[in-house]
């Protein structure tokens, strides 16, 4: 006797086979939105993690499938908390950030959405811009499971990765090439988990099985219409659409990062030349403490550069940048051609310096111990979080040294690129701009008016610390040609350093203003050490420092001897006193918190919409359901006992077209009865252990509420208010039970589902 072959292992293999190609196809599709989304990182790890969310959900999605549904979403959030948990710990250990699990979780939950969408391209994987990549494509993942292969439906599946996807583009918008490859990767893998074999054995069943020969024939002309029908949408959409999309191939993507504000700073903060003076009359304050590590070897310790002010509009000189988030490293810019560079690398510990710019030499590479936020057209940092005494953080630095040999022949850019730094705000004193004119004649090529500007101001003017302070046009008018016995020409670097930069921009010279300090060595740094300096861009040479202070213990000449005021020109007992009107014109005129009069932000606006969305939607939500129970109390509990029973018929007709098993009006009680017998079995096997507490209605209590039908029909005035009562709880019953044997999806549907209150009696 020959024992035929075991084909178990054979069909269980083939039963994987055909289980695998669809999760496998969602994984890739969650992943490969990390892969578009980390164009604009660093480095690869944020793919990684994403491809990790991918498939912990998915798989967790897969081994959950026996579970009920109501348990699976619980087992998958907690998963994915330990994911994000493990994700947030390595990217903080990636990218040196000080504090516990717990504190960056916080602060990654606190600003993951605002940091993401301001932070410098190319983004660092830190915890606070890999959080929401990563629980969204596990969420996407989860979703993506449970549509896909609890219920079946594959391509409903792939709307949540698809949707994942389209977000990554939009976020990366014009920040990156086109993302071509990955774009055909998700619609090729896609393709292939459509078209994998389902799981279902056998054919599908026929919908219009069972039916009357002429019922049969309605239902399948009615689906190959709907079919149709459905077709022609789609071919006219593809029609109207295909068009719109073909023109937005070659425009530029709008990029998110424009509507959201970066990090913004007070008016010390950008404005810090008006500290100059106070940090002048308190000369022994430890602001700073300063550890060379390596580098500045040659030329003396280096200047320390607190910020740059590129924008002035008469007034107050302004930093006027454009904070992004950064990671430790900081993009990199090219120095000039010919000039020397070495590296410097510091260990800064804050004392007493308040405020969020963040001290650093020129031009900082790589900052760690510190989140900071960073504009790379001033190269000026910030902390976002606010200075805080012993706060330390360590610093490398790349500093250049020009070729002073290019100099006295170096040109100055022009055009649009530096108009901002070349423009003059309108109502310059005439004195300032014959004083240009004057120092201009007779130094034809750019560096030497730079160095006659600055050789006059060291000439002509005195240093002293109780100078009052003030760079508007009148504080400076009054430091150049105010009478020396009245506290004109003298200042502070806050007047030299303005002054020169006035007039270097009358004289057509590209110029800004740095405040910083100027350290003896390593150690403290005091407020004596405190400076502001200007520079001049040249020509293939870059920005270049100039001193216009005096040379110690010098004496100025007055400055009568070089320039002399038309008679024009007010005498000099005529310009006003500077103690009251220059210190008190800044507060006045200063133009920084007119950024805030625009109203509401956009993430405000944005967030006041979807939350009155979603009260809108609530509250329509909460009036259908209000309405849906006054109208089966109408039905159940008004009315003689005959249009009780009649109501509570009615109520079992809608549940059945609830069910989608609607009767119709031709059929008897008796035969509608039969009818709810049968679905309400169906849907109980196709749930098994759903509403199990409700299986005490059986196909009597169904028959008692018809019998009492036709009682109140054929027989008005013999139903009794205790019969009205056993119909009402009978219909409630069969209702409940139906209901209860439906998803959790379809229940809620069934409880705010508005047809009973449309539908006729």
């Amino acid at each position: 006797m020959v024992t035929p072959p075991r084909t178990e292992p054979a069909e269980r293999v083939a039963r994987l086979l055909r289980a695998v190609p669809v999760p496998a196809a969602l994984i890739v599709l969650v992943a490969l939105s990390g892969v578009v989304l980390d164009r604009v990182y660093a480095d690869p790890l944020l793919t990684r993690l994403m491809t990790g969310a991918a498939v912990g959900s998915v798989l967790v999605g897969v081994a959950a499938r026996r579970l009920p549904s109501w348990l699976v979403a619980p087992l998958s959030v907690a998963a994915m908390a330990g994911w994000t948990l493990l994700s947030l710990r390595l990217a903080a250990a990636h990218a040196a950030l000080p504090g516990g699990l717990g504190e960056v979780t916080a602060d990654a939950a606190r600003n993951a959405i605002p940091r993401l969408l301001t932070a410098m391209i190319p983004v660092e994987p830190a915890p606070d811009t890999v959080l929401v990549p990563v629980v969204a494509a596990w969420l996407t993942g989860l979703t993506a499971a449970e549509v896909a292969l609890r219920a079946g439906r594959v391509l409903l599946g792939y709307l949540p990765p698809a949707l994942l996807y389209a977000g990554a583009l939009y976020v990366v918008g014009p920040n990156a090439d086109p993302a071509i490859g990955p774009t055909v990767l998700f619609a090729a893998v896609a393709a292939a988990g459509l078209a994998t074999p389902g799981r279902r054995d056998g054919p599908a069943p026929d919908p219009a099985a069972g039916l009357h020969p002429a019922v049969r024939a309605a239902v399948r002309l009615r689906l190959v219409a709907a079919s149709a029908a459905g077709l022609a949408v789609v071919v006219a959409l593809a029609a109207l659409l295909a068009p719109v999309v073909a023109a937005q191939v070659d425009e530029r993507p709008v990029d998110p990062r424009r509507y959201v504000e970066p990090p913004r700073v007070e008016s010390l903060d950008e404005n810090p030349l008006i500290r100059i003076s106070g940090w002048a009359l308190n000369p022994d304050q430890r602001l700073l403490d300063v550890r060379t590590v390596a580098g500045a070897s040659d030329g003396g310790p280096p200047r320390i550069r607190l910020a740059v002010l590129s924008d002035y509009d008469g007034v107050t000189w302004r930093v006027g940048a454009t904070y992004r988030n950064a990671g430790r490293i900081l993009p990199a810019a090219e120095p000039a051609p010919d000039a020397a560079t070495d590296e410097v690398r510091q260990e800064i510990t804050v004392g007493d310096l308040t405020g969020r710019l963040l001290p650093a030499v020129p031009t900082p590479r790589e900052v760690t111990g510190a989140r900071v936020a960073y504009d790379p057209a001033t190269g000026t940092l910030i902390r976002p979080e606010g200075l805080a005494p012993g706060l330390r953080y360590a610093v490398s630095s790349v500093r250049e040294r020009p070729d002073v040999n290019l100099l006295s022949t170096a040109n100055v850019p022009a055009g649009d690129e530096v108009a901002r730094v070349l423009r003059v705000a309108d109502g310059a004193p005439e004195p300032l701009r014959r004083l240009a004119a004057q120092l201009a004649e007779s130094n034809g090529a750019p560096y030497a008016r730079a160095d006659a500007i600055a050789t006059f101001l060291a000439e002509h003017y005195r240093v002293t610390a109780d100078a009052p302070s003030g760079h508007a046009y009148p504080n400076l008018a009054f430091f150049l040609f105010g009478p020396r016995n009245g506290g004109g020409q003298r200042g502070t670097s806050e007047q030299f350093a303005a002054a020169f930069a006035v007039l270097g921009r009358l004289a057509g010279l590209p110029t800004r203003v740095v405040v910083g300090f100027e350290p003896r060595g390593d150690g403290p740094v005091r407020a004596a050490d405190a400076y502001a300096w200007p520079e001049v861009l040249f020509d293939g040479v870059g920005w270049v420092p100039f001193d216009p202070m005096p040379r110690p213990d010098s004496e100025p000449r007055p400055v009568e001897e070089d320039f002399r005021p038309q008679p024009e020109d007010p005498p000099p007992s005529e310009v006003p006193a500077p103690t009251e009107e220059p210190s008190a014109t800044p507060p006045a005129a200063a133009p920084a918190p007119a950024r805030n009069e625009g109203g509401l932000g956009t993430p405000v606006l944005v967030g006041g919409g979807v939350g009155g969305l979603a009260l809108l939607v609530g509250a329509v939500l909460a009036v259908l359901v209000a309405l849906r129970r006054r109208l089966t109390r109408s039905r159940l509990e008004t009315g003689d006992p005959g249009s009780r029973v009649a109501g509570a018929w009615r109520e079992l007709t809608d549940a059945l077209r609830l069910a989608g098993h609607p009767v119709g009006p031709d059929l008897a009680a008796a035969e509608v009865a039969e009818r709810a017998r049968r679905t309400l079995a169906e849907a109980r096997a196709a749930r098994p252990g759903e509403g199990a507490a409700s299986d005490a209605l059986d196909g009597a209590a169904v028959d008692e509420l018809a019998a009492l039908l036709n009682q109140a029909g054929f027989a008005p005035g013999s139903v009794t208010p205790e019969q009205a009562d056993r119909a009402a709880g009978l219909s409630a019953g069969f209702a409940d039970a139906l209901r209860a044997a439906r998803s959790r999806w379809r229940q809620v549907l069934w409880t705010v589902h508005p047809g009973p209150l449309r539908w006729r009696r």
